[in-house]
Formats: structure tokens, C-alpha cells, sequence
């Protein structure tokens, strides 16, 4: 598969490729250009040309060309969950499901952006200006770089892509390098769809080669899902040429049971929270601080169910439980459950690795200093139980940690929920649900070391564009 630069399906400029594998059976599926900086700066020459032709094109044309592209998508549907599952190791049914997606993302954004109006500030308004007029408009922002994760590849598209061309923004998209193919055929149809050469670009760039594109002065926004790190390093490098960021970074998200929280649900939400896309989720709930007299109920529950999920191959019909990205990531998680072992915690269930495949994993008596209970993010399928005694400590406990990206917390009484939720230093706080929970109207982001800025058609638009004020002046 090629890569998409100025409406054209290229190769890379030296010729390189690498293969993109299957991580259940490590069967390579395709080969991609191996993207060059010179590749880079190519897209950016043809993106400051066909940003302005996209932006010249009015708002209800630009809606009619993105809904043909659904159209498209709708029409190959099936071909791009198979592909999202074989490249991304996640269930058929997950993968069917995120396509399904695209309709919602995309929608949502097209219908906003008919409606997104300038302002009015009128005369009088203050001393001075009885005779003036100030018009506020929103004008694109530029040359938008879109870096995306693996986890949600296609969720993640909606939310930039989406927005970045209904402002009338030229989007360069730079997928993972593990499964960057659905993004590709995605872009392909976008094109296809009418969306103006240049406009809309997608490059298969290992992560050095990215940095190309995040410190070229005409860039105008780096918007950026993935780890805290790689976020800092994207931040410093925008830094140099003023470049907006809108970061969504790492998450180590709280999931709280209070003595009257209702344990069924609970545990039926750590499955919703916990297991989906086998546990890789920035807002997965991932550390479960539960009430001490709850505490065992809880977790031989949670044992009781996990066990009933079927673990296989992802791309059978009846699988609920994948593979992760990476036998690289499984390592990780393995040697991440051996650590909070080794600092106190009992195996209750699962902590086996085969290649890419990591069990479904309980672990109870985590002390509350481990690693895990306070900034080790495990991006697996582990459900690490840590006990408490009073609401003030688990609203302690969670906001420990340096990352507050979403959060959660059970109990039967409202208002003593709501006043957990109110404390949690978290981007979202989820009452009687877990954390992970992300609507594409939402405004969604993290604080501390979580990210910068929020995406979602509540405020997307306002990251996209730059505010201008045209002053009639003496018009009264």
C-alpha cells in the first residue's frame, strides 16, 4: 500500500518500505513507504497549496464532499473492519464497531460546523466606542499535523481529521507505524470524495521522521494522542516555532468503589472499562481503589467474570479478548505485573504471556505504594484491586498520581458520589460507570500530566481556528 501525498499514491522519495504484520499470528500482511524527511517537507510544500483551495471552498460544499465520503465508507465498511482487526489485533466486532464510528465523528462535525457563527461585539459597548463596530470571526488555523496511536486509529481520524477540514485546514495525517493501512484506504476515499489536492495527506513516518513535520515552521498545529513522553517531546519542538499543540496523553485513570457502591454493576463496568481493545485505552479505568469491606467480594466477582470472556484470535466472530499491538507490548505488560507483584500483590487470575497475547489478569492486595497504584500505566488487560477505608483517602489515593485524564466512582448515594467526582483532579469523572467513556460531542482532554487542550465537537473547532476581529470603524 502506498502513502497518499498531494492526491497522489506515492512511494517514499529513497524507495524504502516496511511490512505491517498481523500481531496474533505475525503474519505480514503488507508493505508501506518508509517515509523521509524529504517526504515530509513534500507534503507540507503540497499542503500550503491546497490548504488555501480547500479553505476557498464554502462550508456547505466542503459538508456535501465529507458526506460523500461516509457514503464510501459505508460502501467498504466490511473491507475496512477486516483490515482494522488484522493489522490492529482487536476483536472483528470492536473493529466493526469503530468503523461504525466514523458515521457519528464525522456527522457530528459536519452538522457543528454549519452552525459554528462568528460574533457581534456592538457599538457602545464600552467608553469610547459608540461609533464602532467589531465583527469576530474564526479563520483556519493553517497546516494541521495529525499524529495518531494504534490503539484507536480510526476513532482518533474522526476526531482531527474531521474538524481539521471543516474549518478549511490542510491535515496531514501520520498514523502508527505498527497499523497505519485502514488510515491509508480512509484517505483514499477522502480523496476519492473530492477533498482538494494537498488538503488531505496521509505518511507512513517511523516516529524520528515525524519530528520533520512537528518542527517545520509552517505548521501551524500539532494535534498529538499518545504517550505523556512523546507528547513533552512533541510540546519542545512546536515550542521553537510557536505552533499550537493539542495534546491527549497517558492516563493511570481511578476507579473507585465506595462501601455503598453496588458491586454487580461495578464489575460489570470493569469489563466495558477494563477489557475493551484488551485493555489498550488512554482512559481505560486502571487502577481500582475499592472500599476494604468490599474489597474481596469485588474481586472474586470480577474473577468469576473475566473468566467467562472469550479470549482468541481476533479476527473470530466470538472473540472478546485480542491480542495486544506488539509481542513488544506484551513484554511490557508481563514484566509490569511481575514488578507489582514482587512489590506485594497477589495473582488471582491470569499473568501468562504467549507472544502477542497477554491473559486477562487480577491482582489483589496491591499496596498503595506500588508503582501501579500511583503512575505505572499498564496498557494491558490488568485490573490491579488496591483497598481503602474512608472517602477522603481514595480521593487521596487517585489524585496521587501525575496523570488525570478520566476517572470514576461507584456508590448508591448521589450526592456522595458527586462530591468524589468533584475532587477527582481529572479531565472527566464518571458517576456509577467507568472511566472510560469518551462521546464525540464531549470536550475531552486530561490535566496535569494527561495533555493540553480538549477534542470533541464541543470544542474542537475553537483549537482549529484563530479568532479575527474586523472593525467597522465610525460605521454609526
Amino acid at each position: 500500500m502506498k502513502m497518499i501525498i498531494n492526491g497522489k499514491t506515492v512511494d517514499s522519495s529513497n524507495g524504502e518500505t516496511f511490512a505491517i504484520t498481523n500481531p496474533a499470528t505475525g503474519v505480514v500482511i503488507d508493505l508501506v513507504p518508509k517515509a523521509t524527511e524529504a517526504d515530509l517537507t513534500a507534503a507540507i510544500d503540497a499542503a500550503q497549496i491546497g490548504q488555501k483551495k480547500w479553505a476557498a471552498i464554502p462550508i456547505w460544499r466542503r459538508a456535501e464532499i465529507l458526506y460523500k465520503f461516509l457514503d464510501l465508507v459505508e460502501v467498504n465498511k466490511e473491507e475496512l473492519a477486516q483490515t482494522l482487526c488484522a493489522e490492529n489485533g482487536k476483536p472483528i466486532v470492536e473493529a466493526r464497531a469503530e468503523i461504525g464510528n466514523i458515521k457519528i465523528g464525522f456527522s457530528g462535525f459536519i452538522e457543528a460546523a454549519k452552525h459554528y457563527y462568528g460574533s457581534i461585539i456592538p457599538q457602545g459597548q464600552e467608553r469610547g466606542q459608540d461609533h464602532n463596530l467589531q465583527l469576530v470571526t474564526r479563520e483556519p488555523i493553517g497546516i494541521v499535523v495529525c499524529i495518531i496511536p494504534f490503539n484507536f486509529p480510526c476513532d482518533l481520524y474522526d476526531q482531527k481529521v474531521a474538524p481539521a477540514l471543516m474549518m478549511g485546514n490542510a491535515a496531514i495525517v501520520l498514523p502508527s507505524s505498527d497499523n497505519p493501512l485502514t488510515l491509508i484506504k480512509l484517505t483514499e476515499l477522502l480523496v476519492e470524495a473530492g477533498v482538494t489536492d494537498g488538503a488531505v495527506q496521509c505518511l507512513t513516518a517511523p516516529g524520528a521522521v515525524k519530528s520533520t513535520a512537528v518542527k517545520d515552521p509552517r505548521v501551524h498545529l500539532i494535534t498529538l494522542t499518545g504517550s505523556t513522553e512523546v507528547g513533552i517531546s512533541t510540546a519542545k519542538l512546536a515550542a521553537e516555532n510557536l505552533a499550537h499543540t493539542a495534546l491527549e496523553l497517558g492516563g493511570n485513570d481511578a476507579f473507585i468503589v465506595l462501601d455503598d457502591g453496588d458491586v454487580d454493576l461495578a464489575v460489570e463496568e470493569l469489563i466495558w472499562g477494563r477489557m475493551y481493545n484488551t485493555g489498550q485505552v488512554c482512559c481505560a479505568s486502571k487502577r481500582f481503589f475499592v472500599h476494604n469491606s468490599l474489597r474481596d467480594a469485588f474481586a472474586e466477582k470480577a474473577v468469576e467474570r473475566i473468566r467467562q470472556l472469550k479470549v482468541g484470535q481476533p479476527h473470530e466472530e466470538s472473540t472478546q479478548v485480542g491480542c495486544l499491538i506488539s509481542e513488544k507490548a506484551a513484554k511490557k505488560v508481563e514484566a509490569q505485573v511481575e514488578k507489582t507483584v514482587e512489590q506485594g500483590a497477589k495473582l488471582l487470575l491470569g499473568g501468562k504471556r504467549n507472544g502477542a497475547f497477554y491473559e486477562p489478569t487480577v491482582l489483589i492486595d496491591v499496596p498503595q505504594d506500588a508503582d501501579v497504584s500511583i503512575d505505572m500505566e499498564i496498557f494491558g488487560p490488568v485490573v490491579p484491586i488496591i483497598g481503602f477505608d474512608t472517602d477522603e483517602e481514595a480521593i487521596d489515593l487517585a489524585n496521587r498520581s501525575i496523570f488525570g485524564l478520566s476517572s470514576a466512582v461507584f456508590s448508591r448515594d448521589q450526592k456522595r458520589a458527586f462530591h468524589v467526582a468533584s475532587k477527582m483532579e481529572a479531565g472527566g469523572a464518571v458517576i456509577n460507570g467507568a472511566s472510560f467513556f469518551r462521546a464525540f460531542e464531549q470536550p475531552f482532554g486530561g490535566w496535569k500530566h494527561s495533555g493540553i487542550g480538549t477534542e470533541g465537537v464541543f470544542s474542537t473547532f475553537d483549537e482549529m481556528t484563530m479568532i479575527k476581529t474586523i472593525v467597522l470603524k465610525n460605521i454609526f
